[in-house]
């Protein structure tokens, strides 16, 4: 089974509150989408970086496909930061979507390769729900955890995309076994498979089995 884990700080999913209180992006319309490089509602703004697709496959104990649920999923900025949270970008919601699995249990994402910053090894957070209305009617999940990105394909980026120069430093600071949440086992069930190119984009497969 994949691990559950800390949403983290950031989750804006009604369990925490930025500046302006108690913030809940699930409850948004909008917050429906595949591409979430953009912000939606009332804010605007994109953000930059090297192109990503993610694709997570549901399934159960058993490994079959898991039909109709919905997946949340949020992560950082190439430059480590959090919309709705940290300082200059709490007026952007990007970088934040949910989908809900096909007859293959798959659900993907468009967004962007997330930064590496002080602390944590590179990671996309997702929440899975039973149901795209328990997603967005702000109920409780059925699995929370991290998709953690590997490491050759993090020192590619960082080393040489334009605009993730601070990743470096920080990605040379951290290991999987040093992480405060894949250290355990070194994400074993949570490393994705990830294929392409600085130039061409990546994407990062991960399959997530859910006990239900």
């Amino acid at each position: 089974m994949t691990p559950e884990e800390t949403a983290g700080p950031y989750p804006g999913d009604g369990t925490n509150s930025n500046s302006s209180g108690l913030v809940n992006v699930l409850t948004q319309s909008g917050i429906v989408r595949s591409d979430i490089t953009s912000s939606f509602g009332s804010y605007s703004g994109t953000a930059a970086g090297v192109p990503l697709e993610i694709v997570l496959t549901l399934t159960d104990a058993s490994c079959q496909p898991l039909e109709g649920y919905a997946v949340y999923l949020w992560h950082c900025t190439r430059d480590g930061l959090y919309s709705l949270y940290s300082s200059g970008i709490t007026a952007q919601n990007y970088l934040r979507g949910v989908q809900v699995s096909d007859a293959n249990g798959q659900i993907t994402f468009t967004s962007i390769f997330p930064g590496c910053y002080s602390g944590r090894w590179p990671h996309i957070h997702f929440e899975v729900y039973s149901s795209l209305a328990q997603a967005v009617s702000g109920n409780n999940d059925i699995k929370t955890s991290q998709l953690a990105l590997p490491s050759a394909v993090c020192s590619t980026v960082y080393a040489t995309a334009s605009g993730y120069s601070s990743s470096l430093g920080n990605f040379g600071s951290i290991t999987l076994a040093t992480d405060n949440v894949f250290g355990e086992d070194s994400a074993a069930h949570q490393l994705a498979t990830v294929t392409g190119s600085v130039s061409a984009g990546y994407t990062a497969a991960l399959q997530v089995s859910v006990a239900v």
